[in-house]
């Protein structure tokens, strides 16, 4: 039976680089020696191919740099909750497939894993102007989110929106502060709970970082998805239901849990790049 492909949206990829990496990990690669950009053009220089260094993973290929490139990806339902998880993501890379290779087998170029952070795919060269968890907001903004078991009490003492999550309620909170406000804020939160009832409340600052920005601009996509701008470049970011991760990807690379990267040729000819995590199946469980 054939698979049923959603869109995810566009990237661009003006350097002629396209790169699927680990989300968490693309603040790191200009820490461990090379940029991701040098290391990317390399592996594209050679067809493709796999990139590891430390917890940072990725897969970097050619692309066209003069076109917008279209994402989509088959489901397959989660065994946390029964929603719709990716199954397969194409990405069309606007090029002709070679035709010095058979087209009757993919090429694979590697695996790779869910990151708990979720998935990028963008511009080489742009990733390189990634913003992280431990790195400046560009805009200087922040969320300030709680909830927990006095979630109410605290609403009625200091207010604040409830913040719409995946087609739910999620916490409270106030988005787009200053940063400064937004800590202030947060210590005020804290404090009142360690005055009033000790334990009980969990206070949150997310800082507007790239990772922040990407997964914010997918809480109301179904698979999780948001696009934003990264070093001048239109990336997708794929974020993963934290339940779904830890029933079916936990322990990632170190637990064998890594998914198969290929390049193959579509009905038309182009190449796509697809990235094909089976779906779930509860006797491997038994075994």
């Amino acid at each position: 039976m054939a698979e049923t492909f959603v869109a995810l949206g566009t990237v661009d990829a003006p350097s002629g680089v396209l790169v699927l990496g680990t989300a968490g990990g693309v603040d790191q690669w200009r820490e461990l020696g090379r940029p991701l950009s040098e290391r990317a053009r390399t592996a594209a220089a050679n067809g493709g191919g796999h990139l590891q260094e430390w917890s940072c993973e990725a897969v970097a290929v050619p692309a066209a740099a003069d076109r917008p490139l279209s994402v989509r990806a088959s489901t397959s339902p989660s065994p946390f909750d029964g929603e719709p998880t990716i199954a397969t993501l194409e990405i069309g890379l606007g090029l002709p497939w070679p035709g010095t290779m058979s087209r009757s087998a993919p090429v694979r170029l590697g695996d790779l894993p869910v990151d708990r952070c979720g998935m990028v795919v963008g511009d080489a060269d742009g990733l390189d102007a990634w913003t992280g968890t431990d790195d400046e907001p560009a805009n200087g903004l922040a969320d300030v989110f709680y909830w927990g078991r006095y979630e109410d009490d605290a609403h009625a003492q200091f207010g604040g929106e409830r913040i719409a999550e995946h087609g739910a309620d999620g916490p409270y909170g106030w988005l787009d502060l200053p940063v400064a406000e937004a800590a202030a804020r947060a210590a005020e939160l804290t404090d009142w709970r360690d005055r009033v009832h000790g334990r009980g409340l969990v206070v949150s600052v997310e800082e507007h970082t790239d990772l922040h920005r990407f997964q914010r601009a997918g809480r109301h996509h179904p698979l999780r998805v948001g696009a934003i701008d990264v070093g001048g470049c239109r990336t997708l970011g794929i974020d993963w239901d934290q339940g779904d991760h830890a029933m079916r990807h936990r322990g990632e690379r170190e637990a064998g849990q890594v998914y198969p990267v290929t390049l193959e040729a579509d009905r038309a000819g182009e190449t796509v790049m697809r990235w094909t995590i089976p779906p779930h199946d509860p006797d491997d469980e038994d075994a």
